[in-house]
């Protein structure tokens, strides 16, 4: 006998326990649980356990838009963002609806029965459960938890001290007073370098190029001082929009005049630096800025490091390891004891998950992202996936409001099936993300298109994403509602609409 729900959300972290406020608040009358594969609260929050390990992202929008963040630090650490996951959960009372251990390997959907098949491997013998469910919201995140990026270096067999990545960083990993290379340039290598070189002999982070790398204060002065004078849920509201505004209006302004940007980021960076430090070659990247990520450091902690002499950056390439530590292109040869791949994720859709619709296993490559929420002819399936140049909890939030005023929907027209169907041919198929970071790169061709136009395009832009999802109609004459209604007659919202 398999548990049947309503909903069944996918992972208990940031975004799945932000789901089950929404859907407790808005749907009080469906009864949901939480499928989550590790054996905590938090997901990427309690996964990661690297030194210094943080957002980079501030709180006031990384944070939920219900529950006020009232710590002092703007750009947290893993810890506390993962109390504040946990307490969360807790003031939901969530622990009777979360099922621990249980890893989601294939969701089946059947038209017939209008619900869908969720099979599961739970605990460390790997036993087969199954749940039911009407509907299946995805929190997994996007990048995979069995495995990060790790490039085949030459002669990395040779070398006698230790090779570790930071996904799978572990409490045994010994670096004080010890010669430490991080390979990398991005977000991760950026938190680690100014940590670890607290404690290490020395730090070198070596990338292959340059990054954009931004100093932001640690604690937003206009939250405090707003704490201080209003309540806390308006100092909160103000400062999550101040935030929000402030970033689209920076990212707006990269794209629109790129080279300006491009040259306040860098100067702001040889000032932190100084006139004799060579930012050109190790802090001034080849592409324009928002082509990729900008990297945040808090206080300039990174830039803090360099200049003390604690840490430095080596802007070359990798010929090969060797039993001391790495030779680079140049000729240079870098000693080591430690050395931390800082070389990225492993993008995953839907965490891995087989999909199956009436019988046909869905190709994610071939589906159509609907309002970046949704994807073409896949019924009563969302998934919450955030912004690439904002924090991932505004769209997280918006999608879980949106699948709330769905199921609101579907009952009050009789419904039991919504699917996004394309019917317009004109519409072109592009790339899911427009990003020119290498993970990116490596993982996009797996990932569900985006169209050219809307409902099918994705926004990356916050405000859009409100009138669409929080404001915009339901039954759009692209979503197809069908089902049975409570005096057993078939409806359906659109003419032709079931299958």
């Amino acid at each position: 006998m398999s548990e049947h729900f309503d909903v069944i959300i996918v992972g208990a972290g940031l975004s799945g326990i932000g789901a089950a406020h929404h859907l407790t608040t808005r749907c009080p009358g469906k009864t949901f649980a939480i499928l989550e594969g590790r054996e905590a609260i938090g997901g990427t929050w309690d996964l990661f356990r690297y030194p210094g390990i943080r957002s980079d992202s501030d709180m006031y929008t990384l944070g939920y838009s219900f529950k006020p963040w009232k710590e002092r630090k703007a750009i947290a650490d893993g810890p506390s963002i993962l109390a504040y996951i946990r307490e969360t959960a807790e003031e939901l009372a969530l622990e009777s609806k979360i099922r621990f251990g249980c890893r989601v390997k294939r969701a089946t959907w059947s038209s017939e029965r209008a619900a869908w098949t969720v099979e599961v491997e739970r605990g460390p013998s790997k036993e087969i459960v199954r749940f039911t469910c009407n509907f299946l919201l995805m929190c997994s995140g996007y990048y995979d938890y069995e495995k990060g990026h790790a490039p085949e270096f030459a002669g990395i067999e040779r070398f006698k001290g230790r090779v570790v990545h930071p996904q799978f960083w572990t409490e045994d990993v010994e670096y004080r007073g010890k010669r430490v290379v991080v390979i990398g340039s991005g977000a991760t290598a950026v938190t680690l370098v100014p940590e670890l070189a607290k404690e290490a002999a020395h730090v070198v982070m070596l990338q292959r190029s340059p990054t954009y790398v931004v100093s932001l204060p640690s604690q937003d002065a206009i939250a405090r001082w707003l704490q201080q004078r209003v309540p806390t849920h308006v100092a909160y509201e103000v400062t999550r929009w101040k935030n929000v505004l402030l970033g689209m209006f920076f990212y707006q302004l990269a794209r629109r005049r790129p080279a300006s940007v491009k040259k306040q980021i860098v100067d702001l960076v040889r000032k932190k630096l100084g006139p004799d430090y060579d930012v050109d070659k190790h802090f001034t990247p080849r592409y324009n800025p928002w082509d990729q990520r900008l990297c945040v450091v808090p206080d300039g902690d990174l830039f803090k490091a360099v200049k003390a002499g604690r840490a430095s950056v080596v802007t070359d390439h990798i010929e090969t390891f060797t039993e001391k530590g790495i030779r680079l292109a140049s000729g240079q040869e870098l000693e080591a004891d430690l050395v931390v791949m800082a070389t990225g994720l492993r993008l995953l859709f839907l965490g891995g998950v087989e999909v199956v619709v009436d019988g046909r296993r869905v190709e994610p490559s071939k589906l159509l992202s609907y309002k970046g929420v949704m994807f073409s002819d896949v019924p009563n399936l969302a998934c919450a996936f955030g912004y690439t140049n904002a924090s991932w909890t505004l769209k997280a939030d918006l999608v879980s409001e949106y699948v709330c005023r769905l199921l609101n929907h579907m009952d009050a027209i009789g419904a039991r099936r919504c699917t996004p169907r394309r019917k317009d041919s004109d519409v072109e198929d592009l790339p899911l993300l427009d990003f020119s970071s290498g993970y990116v790169q490596r993982s996009v061709h797996a990932f569900p298109r985006q169209g050219s136009k809307k409902p099918w395009k994705v926004n990356q832009n916050y405000l859009l994403d409100i009138a669409a999802l929080r404001f915009g109609e339901v039954d759009d004459g692209t979503m197809e509602f069908a089902g049975t209604n409570p005096a057993g007659a078939e409806v359906s919202a659109r003419a032709g609409a079931i299958p």
